[in-house]
Parts: structure tokens; sequence; C-alpha cells
């Protein structure tokens, strides 16, 4: 499996060592998942850890330094409905052939949740969901 990690889910990773987003780092290696991010999203966690949680950017980069970091590639569609601002995350996902794309963002990616026949086959999910669905 493939995992595209949105920027929610490497700033929780980095500021919560004990919680979920970390748990799904942690396993990576047994696991034998591949996890990509891309520049968009790296930056935008970068930017809000310095933000919210400096303490943590250390940590971060440390996550970052074991990620596969992809372009964007507007050239993809999108879902319909999906806002202009979280396109670029979705197209480094399906760009990068990306199984699932993880995210905590359920204002904007609520609506295509476990729902591949509308996400050009990705599953968007949260940390939780996914975790979940590997024991279920």
């Amino acid at each position: 499996m493939k995992l595209f990690l949105d920027a929610n889910v490497l700033f929780t990773a980095a500021h919560n060592p004990g919680g979920k987003a970390s748990l799904i780092i942690e396993l990576r290696a047994q696991a034998n998942w591949a996890l990509v991010t891309s520049t968009f999203t790296r930056e935008e966690a970068l930017r809000n850890v310095r933000a919210k949680a400096p303490e943590a950017e250390d940590r971060l980069r440390a996550i970052l330094r074991d990620l596969e970091v992809v372009e964007h590639r507007p050239d993809l569609d999108c879902p319909a409905g999906l806002v202009e601002k979280d396109r670029p995350v979705f197209q480094a996902a399906l760009g990068c052939g990306a199984s699932h794309l993880l995210t905590g963002d359920l204002k904007h990616f609520g609506q295509f949740m476990n729902r591949p026949e509308d996400t050009s086959g990705v599953h968007v999910q949260t940390v939780a969901a996914f975790l979940e669905s590997l024991s279920g």
C-alpha cells in the first residue's frame, strides 16, 4: 500500500508522538507501506507546526526525511465538489499512485471518505478509519 499523508496528519504525528498518526509512521516498515506526501503538504505542515507547536518542528523534520515527497499534478482531474485549496493534495495523491489519502480534514474531504468509486480509486480516510479497516 502507498499512503499519502495530508498536512494535518503530518502535524498530528509530530505534535502527538503517542497518537494514531504517529503509529502510521512507526508501523510503516513492518507493514511494508510506502509513505508519501507532497511539497505542498510538507510546506503546509511546516508552517502550521511553526505557528502552533514550534517544539514539534524537529520531530516533523525527522518524519519528513523518511517520506517520499512528490509534486502535485495539476493535469489530473479532481472529484466534483473538492474545494480549490485541497485539489493539489488530491492531485498529488492520485498522481503518485497512492492507494490511500489519509487526512483529518473532514470539512473538505468528508464527502469523499471511503468512496473510492468517486475518487479515482483512492481511498480517502482518516487515520483512525484506516487503522480500523486493517483490523476488520
